[in-house]
């Protein structure tokens, strides 16, 4: 319920955009974030920052090269994003914040009922969004090569 001690709790304004996180935030992300792989150079990139980054670009659906200045360099973000989101980070970061959510609430932290509906089972039938951007990237692919070889088989 939207009291004023609850909307002073949940009120962003001193942060620099309504999309960073705030330092509890933080404090339940940052064990998450993977360490930096062994070898090679030290790891400069500020990790509450990058992913403050990712978090503007998710909440403002704004493109990668619209990235404000001071957040760090899009291809350092976009590296992050893609690296995290292959090998399960973003999902554990979810989870964790979702679990956090559902204590906070005073509920069990993993819901024990869930609602399916006709289109979830469609779309689960057809193989199921395992992840719509590789199926989408996968069909780009398939169908700029039918044309490289239809248009090199003309020649012929």
């Amino acid at each position: 319920m939207w009291t004023n001690e609850n909307r002073a709790k949940y009120k962003r304004d001193h942060l620099r955009y309504p999309s960073d996180l705030t330092d509890q935030e933080w404090a339940h992300v940052e064990p998450l974030i993977p360490p930096a792989r062994r070898g090679g150079r030290k790891r400069e990139t500020n990790m509450r920052e990058a992913l403050n980054a990712i978090m503007y670009v998710l909440s403002t659906e704004c493109q990668w090269r619209y990235l404000p200045k001071d957040l760090p360099p899009r291809s350092t973000v976009y590296r992050y994003f893609f690296d995290w989101g292959r090998d399960g980070t973003l999902d554990r970061i979810h989870d964790a914040l979702y679990e956090k959510c559902r204590e906070q609430a005073g509920r069990e932290a993993s819901p024990s009922a869930a609602i399916i509906d006709s289109q979830s089972v469609r779309s689960a039938e057809k193989g199921g969004p395992r992840s719509i951007r590789t199926g989408s990237m996968q069909e780009r692919r398939l169908t700029a090569r039918s044309v490289m070889f239809s248009s090199t088989r003309k020649g012929c």
